[in-house]
């Protein structure tokens, strides 16, 4: 695979690695992708807006200069002295390799750091180095103009250009409490979302505020994902006891959409609704209970998005498409091309026949 470094959603000749039920690997335009679907499907899609989540200042106590990336929403949603979970990267910027940016000056609890008119202390250090937890003291008013006036959006070396707010932002952005783009949605457009009554296929939304994909710390990077905040309406959850009762398959538009309906599902097989902190990784040994496709970026071997790829589909098949998007050159990362992965369809079947009896 080759890094998509230029910051178009929706490219012409996007493609799409398709790998069935059955494991079998087959290609498309991206475009296409709907053509995959079938009547009584329900596409489910991130609608987070990113936020301006870097912040380029000082360290209060050094006046060395830092950035910060904002990763996780740690205080109650929407209230004042936001406080959240950060990485801390040292003199430097974007534009050098996650992996080479310099360590901030030595942090401890109580330190102020400083951006502009905007404030933020360190509460609590979660991992030598980088890793910590801040808290904005103003009202949340104040808290979000200056954000808007000093942040911007978290990006890396791959995009040498500089990313605009609306860079990031999918064709169904809402709420912002995103801290990157929950980029698998970057392929909805409104005509193919205008298409779907036509098809017999329903659309609804969730908001999950997705995190960092990277942190340039290997040990940090092995507990990504973060714990993550998500809110699920009702009109979602209806609309997926409607489509399982239906026979019809949910259909994830990212990995974060998986995290919080299978999390919002752990005690059962029925989403509920309401907020929530999607915890833990998804991966091999996770029990799917109520998608039966993401539709994702392409992701390397080994990172917490493949992983969450393996509860779908068998090493086997994920090597062949693998191999396939290596051999044929797809693009990864944001603005890369795409993966549709259905769930094996022997586990699909079993989630059918525990759903209709508990539905009748």
């Amino acid at each position: 695979m080759i890094a998509a470094n230029s910051p178009v959603p929706r490219p012409a000749d996007a493609r799409l690695l398709v790998i069935d039920g059955d494991g079998h690997v087959s290609q498309a335009p991206r475009a296409r992708w709907l053509d995959f679907l079938e009547r009584g499907d329900l596409v489910v899609a991130n609608d987070a807006a990113t936020l301006p989540a870097s912040l380029a200042g000082m360290h209060g106590a050094s006046g060395a200069p830092i950035e910060l990336r904002l990763a996780a929403w740690r205080s109650p949603m929407f209230r004042s002295s936001p406080e959240m979970d950060a990485v801390v990267f040292g003199a430097g910027d974007y534009r050098t390799r996650t992996e080479d940016r310099a360590l901030p000056p030595r942090l401890q609890v109580g330190d102020a750091l400083v951006f502009g008119s905007l404030r933020a202390t360190v509460t609590r250090i979660l991992a030598p180095g980088r890793f910590v937890r801040v808290r904005f003291d103003m009202p949340l008013a104040d808290f979000w103009r200056e954000l808007a006036g000093h942040g911007k959006p978290i990006q890396y070396a791959h995009m040498r250009e500089p990313l605009a707010l609306w860079d990031v932002w999918t064709t169904v952005a809402a709420m912002p409490v995103a801290f990157e783009p929950p980029s698998a949605g970057f392929l909805l457009d409104w005509r193919n979302l205008a298409s779907l009554p036509a098809r017999g296929i329903r659309f609804a939304t969730l908001t999950h505020a997705a995190g960092l994909s990277s942190t340039g710390d290997r040990d940090l990077d092995h507990r990504l994902p973060l714990d993550e905040w998500y809110r699920i309406p009702e009109s979602t959850a209806k609309a997926i006891r409607r489509a399982l009762l239906d026979g019809g398959k949910v259909i994830a538009i990212g990995t974060t959409v998986v995290r919080a309906l299978e999390h919002a599902a752990r005690h059962g097989d029925e989403v509920a609704s309401g907020e929530g902190v999607a915890t833990g990784r998804i991966d091999a040994s996770t029990r799917l209970r109520i998608v039966d496709a993401v539709l994702t970026g392409t992701h390397e071997r080994g990172s917490s998005h493949h992983e969450l790829l393996r509860a779908f589909a068998s090493d086997r098949a994920l090597t062949t498409g693998q191999d396939a998007l290596d051999r044929h050159a797809y693009r990864t990362h944001e603005f890369g091309d795409s993966m549709l992965v259905f769930r094996r369809r022997m586990r699909a079947r079993a989630r059918n026949e525990r759903a209709l009896p508990s539905a009748a």
